[in-house]
């Protein structure tokens, strides 16, 4: 087992990490930017480390930085959280060259996956059902134009190298294709330093769902069931459950089961999770995160397995924490990210919170760095906590969630809390009766069932 973990990371999950830490008896460094010195997991730390200024780039992201910060403290082993470097391979080979160890998938599997044409490559062949689409990046826009056409409009145009819905436009016609190849194209250059698009066939009311896996790195892998992450704005999760209200215990051991064997085909190391489009009773692969989700609370609640405790154990040579058939689904969790942002315009919200006071009671959790007095700084994402909550069945779960949304205060800064209470009384998610779109349709005042 390690010795000291460095943590490269900040907020929530950085306080997550220490705590699965400490668990297992591993000492702790946290680094931070000047403008995180009064971070609670800077705070509760073994040691710490100033490791630039505000900016990512100057800061987080600063490899040179982490690597001094690993020597100056003695910590063997490095956990990337999610976000930052947490899929940057270069960044776990640089470790590895330097005898320190990243908490993570093997550097191949990271530069694999975090190349989306590769990606869906890779998923067909291992036998994980994909979106119709192009085989590769398009080119000259009379071969996208044609591919569209064997494809089936409406499409999407997606970025090779992208991510949180940069780089992704939906062309409705042939004359909108070129516009989207155009625009998403730029986009991708700016955001990503890679131009490249593919093409896939827009589906008109799908789901998101998603696979948690777990492999060993030696040929064992195993899933821990799906999470459903359809409440989505602008292309990032909003609310997530699990498990999905639409899949029968049949279709999630089967698309389960598809999973943890192309997980055991790659010889996967650590946490994964492969995510999807479902319509109609299929799945379409649509992309495989390298790393720890935001939302795995939602996986901890209704499995009992502390997934990033086992990240660590696995990362250290240890073995899988039980087999497949050990997995059991136990009831209903939820997970509300909640933002120190307007509820309507979504504009960030930075500021000192007043007034903070965390809900409780059977089945509640809270994920969160924050307390009264701390200053949510304007440089970062703007995530105040995960509110998880976990019952015997999917309506105790809402009626948990209801209480504890009315329970929770964060006073000073504004956040997406009326949203989310909103959210918990509305027919149709009460139901479940949702897809990828009816979020942004709810609040553009639209019936978000058409």
């Amino acid at each position: 087992m390690f010795e000291k973990i460095l943590i490269a990371n900040r907020g929530e999950i950085a306080l997550r990490i220490l705590r699965a830490c400490k668990e297992l008896g591993i000492a702790t460094v946290a680094v931070h930017s000047t403008a995180d010195a009064d971070a609670m997991h800077v705070r509760l730390a073994d040691e710490s480390v100033c490791i630039g200024p505000p900016a990512s780039k100057d800061s987080y992201l600063n490899i040179p930085s982490l690597l001094a910060a690993c020597e100056i403290t003695g910590a063997d082993a490095v956990h990337p959280g999610y976000g930052f470097l947490s899929e940057n391979a270069r960044f776990a080979e640089i470790l590895a060259d330097h005898n320190l160890k990243f908490i993570g998938p093997k550097a191949e599997h990271i530069r694999l996956m975090g190349d989306k044409i590769e990606a869906k490559k890779t998923a067909k062949r291992l036998g994980i059902p994909v979106v119709p689409g192009s085989d590769g990046g398009v080119g000259p826009e009379d071969d996208a134009i044609a591919i569209a056409r064997e494809i089936g409009f409406p499409v999407l145009v997606k970025a090779a190298a992208g991510g949180g819905g940069r780089g992704m436009k939906v062309a409705q016609t042939e004359a909108d294709l070129l516009m989207a190849l155009s625009t998403a194209s730029n986009e991708a250059k700016a955001a990503f330093g890679d131009a490249s698009v593919y093409l896939e066939k827009y589906l008109t009311k799908p789901r998101h769902i998603e696979i948690q896996v777990l492999g060993d790195g030696r040929g064992g892998a195993l899933h821990l069931g799906e999470r459903d992450c359809s409440l989505q704005r602008r292309h990032q999760k909003v609310w997530e459950e699990g498990p999905s209200p639409i899949l029968s215990p049949e279709a999630r051991a089967r698309i389960g089961g598809i999973c943890a064997k192309a997980m055991q085909d790659m010889q996967y190391l650590g946490v994964g999770t492969i995510e999807f489009l479902h319509e109609d009773g299929e799945f379409y692969f649509i992309e495989m995160n390298t790393r720890i989700q935001v939302e795995h609370p939602v996986t901890e609640m209704i499995t009992d397995i502390d997934l990033v405790l086992e990240q660590i154990r696995i990362a250290a040579g240890g073995d899988l924490p039980c087999t497949q058939d050990e997995v059991n689904i136990i009831g209903h969790s939820i997970e509300c990210r909640i933002n120190a942002e307007n509820p309507e315009t979504f504009r960030p919200s930075p500021g000192t919170i007043t007034q903070y006071h965390a809900p409780g009671g059977l089945g509640v959790r809270i994920d969160s760095a924050v307390y009264q007095g701390y200053k949510i700084p304007p440089y970062y994402d703007s995530l105040v906590g995960k509110l998880i909550v976990h019952g015997k069945n999917r309506p105790e779960c809402l009626m948990r969630l209801r209480r504890a949304l009315d329970e929770i205060v964060v006073d000073g800064v504004e956040t997406t809390l009326p949203l989310f209470r909103a959210l918990a009384r509305e027919s149709d998610i009460i139901e479940g009766d949702y897809h990828i779109h009816w979020l942004e349709q709810y609040l553009a005042g639209k019936p978000a069932k058409t």
